[in-house]
Order: structure tokens, then C-alpha cells, then sequence
């Protein structure tokens, strides 16, 4: 029978130095009583320290998970995706405090299946030209990490460059699950995502690593049904019980447990109130333009993440795509902001590292990203600008892979400002921070990279609308209202080669009043008003 252990015993046991493995998708499947109990001991003792943490994504909504072992000398080193929503972690991270690597989300849940088969690590094009490539950064993310040891090397395989993302063996992975049996079996049935938790086990005890299992409810053994086991016994070692689901095992940040999130439960989706016409919503409805039927999407966090799936619900044309979240989730409409990677109404909830399976082999056939900066080249960056040290997610991996890319973002950022009314859109206040620069902080999208591999890329804005070429940025449309030397090329930083069939924006995108999209698949095909046109 599988042992129970104590929070607090558990913590007590970690050597100092340990090598410890997380899973968790945002604010969602982190082991929270664990992670909770491992920061309170060293606060009062000082150990365990001098860990190194690893995990795929994000591991926190700005308050749990990781969050709570965010310490300086309890961790030293950190090898993971994305920390946007770990303002504790990126204190430690920009401060030079800890060691920190950053490698693509979907490279980070494959190199577990790597080390589950005792490989040297996990072998991929994916990263190839942007700050992971060890020609550029190699995924060191800090001052402090540029000496240390390289963990991504470039190889050569049939005249062909791969990059080598270095097994990292662990001494202790913390997985969640809702119930486990006397035996140690591990069931998800509460859990909104069902992540990458075999993978996980199998690559500690790959490395004699412990499998230590978070969990809501203790079962007999022989109980479960053996198809809804996602876990077996053979690979736990103990498990931890939670007393407090509200403060230690939240299904989500806002909900301690919704059958909605587990799938469990359908919803009415044509109830749900429509998102305000706002500078986020002509950006979205602008992209989704780019949409075909029965294509299968990809969104990202962000605007994407926060308006397509909406956008797509409220025009009544869901039912003739294919919506997909990194974390696993099949169509629905995604939630977004800080419980990006669920969905109401998902028509599947699948493995984490399958879903990128299917990303990195077949493409998808558009995704929708965010970006921060964009340069001549069509670079993008999204990771690391300013004094923020974000993370790649599964950005590297789903853009350099995906058959059409479409950015969105806004112009400016920082404070921009507009009004939309009467087909129009009038900017009242321009953000302080210039996304179109000469050069990327770093470079977490490489436009280099897709010319060679003749990428199908476009950035959209509320206002203006470029595409990728081989000479660079191109200027294709320009929002009504809009002047192009006053609101365009004075606040850009290069000069964008513009199109000598420069467009109007499709003037439906800017009337409070649906597009109606699901009439016309071919609507993005439609005669534009010319530029020339419309201020003559």
C-alpha cells in the first residue's frame, strides 16, 4: 500500500541541493499544500535550500504555486518556460539572484518522455534562431547564467541542425491528481487539465527519483475504473493528503471546484454577453478575418487568448473550427486573462505534451500569438523586455511550427488610448512604449528563420497591418481614420516597406454590430477600399 506522508515531513526530508521537478498550468495543478509547506520550513529553518526547480509552464496566478517557494537560497537555479504570472519568481530571476535557463514549454514536457527513456535529452529544430539557440543566448535568461554550463548545444543529424535540450534528473516530482487508491493509483477527475503527470513520474524514476502525489480523496484499492487511472501505483511513492481544497488544491484561481472546468458539465454558450468593441476586440476581429473553415487554431496568451475565442462564439462560427489551448484543451470557448488555458464547453481535455505532439509534426494550421516588439526583420519578442523576465511558454514551439502566424498587439503600448465610432477609429492618447523598434530585446520569434522556411506571417494592430517578406516588414492595410505619416511611420522606428497596394481595414470591423463571418468563410477575400482612395 502506498504511504501517506505529511506536508510538513515531506519538507523536512528534501537535502539540501535537490533537484525538484513541478507540474502546473498557470494558476492550475500545482501541489500548493506541498509547495506551501516546503516555504514555511525553510522560513523557520533555512532548509531545504540550494534547490533546483523544474517545470514546463507557468506555475502560478501571481499568488500560488511557485509563488510560494519564491526565496532566495531555497532556490538557486530554475530551468523552466514562463514566469509572467510569478512576480516573486522575476524579482529573483531580474535581480540576479538565482540561475535561470529558459527553454520553449513544449521542448521542457518532451524532454520528460526523453528522460522517462534514459536519453541524453530531447533532440528538436524548435528554437532554432532565437534566444535558446546557443549561437545567440542558449536560453540563459540572466546576467547570472550567461557563465554557467550550456544546456542547450546545437548537433548536426544528416547534414540537418538540431538542438539537444539536456536531460535534468530529478530527485523528488510533485504531481497532482483528485483521488489515489490504497494502491497509489492516481485519477484526474476533478482537475481541469490533465498536464503532463505520467510523463513526469516516469522521468524521476528514470533517475531514482521519489514520485511524491497531491491529492483530494483516498479510494480502496481496486476501485477505480482502469481507464480512468492516469497514474499507477508502481510509480508513487507517497502521497499527501489535503485538508483545505480552497487554499491548497483551487481547481482554478477563481473556482475551488466547478464541473464546468472539468468538463463535466455543458453550459449554454450563446448566453454569453459579448466582449465590448474596444482596441483589444478590433485587433481580435481583425485577425479572426484570417480564419477558414474547418481550419485548427491555435491561441495564445494575451489578446489572443483573451478575445478570439469569444469573437468566434458571439459570430456563431466555433462549430466550424477546431480552437486549441497549449494545455491541452479541444475546442469550447477559452476562458483567457489569468485562467488562460481553459475553456467552457471543451470537446476534449488531452495530455499536455500530446497536444504538442501534434503541433511540433503536423503545424497547426494558424495560431494566434501576442508580441511585445517587433523589428524591420519581423522578428518578435515576447520573453524578455524591459526589467520583465517572462518566458517563452510555448510561443517558440507553436510559431516556428504553425502553417500561418498571426501576431496581434496593440500599436503602442503603455497607455494608449482610442475611441471607435462610426466605422472609425481615433487615437486620443498614444502609448509611451514603441513596439515597432529597430532591433528586439531578444529574439523569441525569429523572422529570419520563417523567410528561409517561407512562413506565412502577419502582424495585425488596431490600426495597421503588416505581412513578413523577404525584404522585411511590410505595410499591406490601414485602419479607417487613421493617418499614415501622423499615426503610423512617425512612431515607428524603422521604415516599413509599404505595399503599392496599401488597403483600407474592412471598415465591419469597427461598427458595434456583428461581422456576420459565419455567412461568408471568404470575407478576408473581400475588395478592400485602397488607401489612396479613401483620402482622395
Amino acid at each position: 500500500m502506498v504511504k501517506q506522508i505529511n506536508a510538513k515531513d515531506l519538507a523536512c526530508e528534501i537535502p539540501e541541493g535537490s533537484t525538484i521537478a513541478l507540474v502546473g498550468f498557470g494558476g492550475m495543478g500545482q501541489c500548493d499544500k506541498i509547495l506551501q509547506a516546503i516555504g514555511q520550513q525553510f522560513k523557520e529553518t533555512g532548509y531545504p535550500n540550494n534547490l533546483t526547480v523544474f517545470h514546463t509552464a507557468g506555475q502560478s496566478d501571481k499568488s500560488n504555486g511557485i509563488e510560494y517557494i519564491a526565496e532566495e537560497r531555497l532556490i538557486s537555479r530554475v530551468i523552466g518556460g514562463h514566469w509572467g504570472l510569478a512576480p516573486k519568481m522575476r524579482k529573483l530571476i531580474e535581480g540576479n539572484k538565482i540561475v535561470c535557463y529558459c527553454w520553449p514549454q513544449g521542448q521542457l514536457t518532451h524532454l520528460l518522455r526523453a528522460m522517462a527513456n534514459k536519453l541524453p535529452g530531447q533532440i528538436s529544430p524548435v528554437g532554432l534562431g532565437t534566444f535558446v539557440d546557443p549561437r545567440v543566448d542558449g536560453g540563459k535568461f540572466n546576467e547570472k547564467t550567461k557563465s554557467k554550463e550550456d544546456l542547450v548545444k546545437l548537433i548536426t543529424i544528416e547534414k540537418e541542425e538540431f538542438l539537444l535540450y539536456s536531460s535534468i534528473p530529478f530527485d523528488y516530482v510533485f504531481i497532482r491528481g483528485t483521488s489515489i487508491d490504497e494502491n497509489g493509483n492516481i485519477t484526474t477527475e476533478e482537475e481541469p487539465l490533465k498536464l503532463e503527470i505520467l510523463s513526469a513520474a516516469q522521468a524521476a524514476k528514470a533517475y531514482g527519483g521519489k514520485v511524491i502525489a497531491q491529492v483530494k480523496y483516498l479510494a480502496k484499492k481496486e476501485t477505480f475504473h482502469p481507464k480512468d487511472i492516469v497514474v499507477p501505483g508502481y510509480l508513487v511513492d507517497a502521497y499527501v493528503l489535503v485538508d483545505d481544497p480552497a487554499t491548497e488544491h483551487r481547481q482554478t484561481p477563481s473556482e475551488v471546484y466547478s464541473p464546468i472546468f472539468s468538463g463535466d458539465l455543458r453550459t449554454q454558450t450563446g448566453n454569453f454577453k459579448p466582449i465590448p468593441l474596444d482596441i483589444r476586440k478590433i485587433i481580435g476581429r481583425r485577425a479572426v478575418q484570417e480564419l477558414t473553415k474547418n481550419a485548427v487554431v491555435n491561441l495564445g496568451i494575451g489578446i489572443p487568448g483573451d478575445v478570439i475565442g469569444p469573437i468566434t462564439n458571439e459570430e456563431g462560427i466555433n462549430q466550424d473550427l477546431v480552437l486549441t489551448l497549449e494545455s491541452g484543451i479541444i475546442g469550447g470557448v477559452p476562458i483567457g486573462a489569468n485562467e488562460f488555458g481553459l475553456a467552457r464547453n471543451a470537446s476534449a481535455i488531452l495530455e499536455h505534451e500530446y497536444l504538442f505532439d501534434y503541433y511540433h509534426g503536423a503545424g497547426i494550421d494558424i495560431t494566434f500569438m501576442g508580441a511585445a516588439e517587433i523589428d524591420c526583420l519581423g522578428n518578435v519578442n515576447v520573453s524578455k523586455f524591459g526589467e520583465r523576465t517572462v518566458g517563452c511558454g510555448g510561443f517558440i514551439d507553436i510559431t516556428q511550427t504553425a502553417k500561418k502566424v498571426v501576431f496581434c498587439t496593440t500599436f503602442t503600448g503603455g497607455g494608449l488610448r482610442a475611441s471607435i465610432e462610426n466605422g472609425k477609429i481615433d487615437i486620443l492618447q498614444e502609448g509611451r512604449i514603441n513596439k515597432f523598434t529597430e532591433k528586439v530585446s531578444q529574439i523569441t520569434f525569429s523572422g529570419e528563420f520563417a523567410t528561409e522556411h517561407l512562413k506565412n506571417v502577419m502582424y495585425v494592430t488596431e490600426r495597421a497591418v503588416f505581412i513578413l517578406t523577404k525584404e522585411g516588414l511590410m505595410l499591406t492595410e490601414i485602419a479607417p481614420g487613421i493617418d499614415l505619416e501622423k499615426h503610423i511611420l512617425n512612431i515607428m522606428d524603422f521604415k516599413p516597406i509599404i505595399s503599392k497596394d496599401l488597403k483600407v481595414m474592412d471598415v465591419q470591423i469597427f461598427k458595434d454590430q456583428l461581422m456576420n463571418l459565419h455567412e461568408n468563410w471568404t470575407v478576408k477575400n473581400h475588395e478592400k477600399q485602397s488607401y489612396s482612395e479613401a483620402i482622395n
